[in-house]
């Protein structure tokens, strides 16, 4: 029974090891639109998602950008909001952008994020 269960496992392992190998997202659409002043939405759609976190990084990755070419330095994450239909993922998400650091525990520091998003491959604005 023991070697049963152990077997199980590792095969799990196995099976989710080859699912992080295959990860090949298909990002789509960045639509950008300045709600007031600092205040930005930024709707992304992308195809191949694993689950809801790699809609948000694609959202922050074009809010990153976004930062970045209005001579800011920061933003701080409002909220995302993720759904899914057919494999067709969409990411609705709003952020502040400012020159200093933001208030708040959700912030990102534009170049740092813009730097890891090109690393890994993800699109920017």
């Amino acid at each position: 029974m023991a070697a049963a269960i152990i077997s199980a496992l590792a095969l799990s392992g196995c099976a989710e090891d080859k699912a992080e190998r295959t990860f090949v997202p298909d990002y789509q659409a960045i639509e950008t639109r300045l709600l007031d002043g600092d205040l930005v939405n930024f709707r992304v759609a992308m195809r191949g998602a694993r689950d809801e976190s790699d809609v948000e990084r694609y959202a922050e990755c074009a809010a990153a950008q976004y930062t970045l070419i209005r001579g800011y330095g920061f933003a701080r994450h409002v909220r995302t909001l993720v759904s899914e239909e057919g494999g067709n993922w969409r990411g609705d998400a709003i952020y502040t952008i400012s020159a200093a650091l933001p208030r708040g525990l959700r912030t990102i520091d534009a170049e740092v994020t813009a730097a890891n998003c090109a690393e890994n491959g993800i699109p920017m604005v």
